[in-house]
């Protein structure tokens, strides 16, 4: 679909978006499509960012996706994007910094974007090796997150880069934070982990309307590990 149709859909309340996306990610069948619909728009509204924040980072990555591929095909290629609440956070191997400029260039135009975390390495990038090892650190930590039952893992993006692991999100508080950082170091072939992630109350966070809250209250202020990195913007 053109990005002018899309932006169009901001005519329309963001949680009909969601629930658009869900119809299309669901299965075929009548039945699959009404249960993936219902539960991908549960998700959203279980999420920190709820069912319009879910929606609107989805129209930033669309729309940042877009300038990508017009722009150059093989940097949309080499780059991953994570997004939470207008954060986009960019991981990735391009082959100069040129390309990396004009990436993050083109995601800061995407409407809705508050913060571009530049996580992009300057190198030829690996094989099929690094690749298949990434992919398989993915889904391990994917599963392990979900299953950890002290840990609300639909508040949380991740992606491994050659065995670096960028966690994005929001955390409930600082002891949550630190279960994800052993988990994660936990996985096989995992090297490094790099944490964007913000707590539940830190005050860089949009603010979400009443009617789309869910959740106890926002805790107290508490601080990411020692060890998580800076943004470079």
């Amino acid at each position: 679909m053109p990005l002018s149709q899309i932006r169009q859909t901001r005519l329309f309340p963001i949680a009909g978006l969601a629930l658009a996306g869900a119809l299309a990610l669901a299965a075929c069948t009548p039945a699959g499509v009404a249960v993936g619909a219902g539960a991908t728009a549960g998700v959203a509204a279980a999420e920190e960012r709820g069912i319009r924040g879910a929606g609107k980072d989805t129209l930033i990555r669309v729309e940042i996706n877009e300038a990508w591929l017009n722009s150059d095909f093989d940097t949309f290629n080499r780059l991953n994007l994570q997004i939470y609440e207008g954060r986009v956070l960019i991981s990735g191997k391009v082959p100069n910094q040129a390309n990396a400029d004009e990436a993050v260039r083109l995601a800061w135009q995407a409407d809705g974007v508050r913060e571009v975390i530049n996580e992009i390495e300057i190198s030829e990038g690996g094989g099929l090796d690094d690749f298949a090892n990434d992919a398989l650190i993915n889904a391990r930590l994917d599963s392990a997150l979900l299953f950890d039952s002290e840990i609300d893992s639909i508040n949380y993006s991740t992606r491994s880069v050659a065995g670096t692991v960028y966690l994005l999100g929001v955390a409930q508080d600082r002891a949550e934070l630190d279960r994800v950082f052993r988990v994660t170091r936990d996985i096989p072939n995992v090297k490094r982990v790099v944490s964007h992630v913000i707590m539940k109350d830190d005050p860089r966070r949009v603010a979400r309307p009443a009617s789309d809250t869910t959740g106890d209250a926002p805790g107290d202020a508490t601080d990411a590990p020692a060890d998580q990195p800076a943004s470079r913007r």
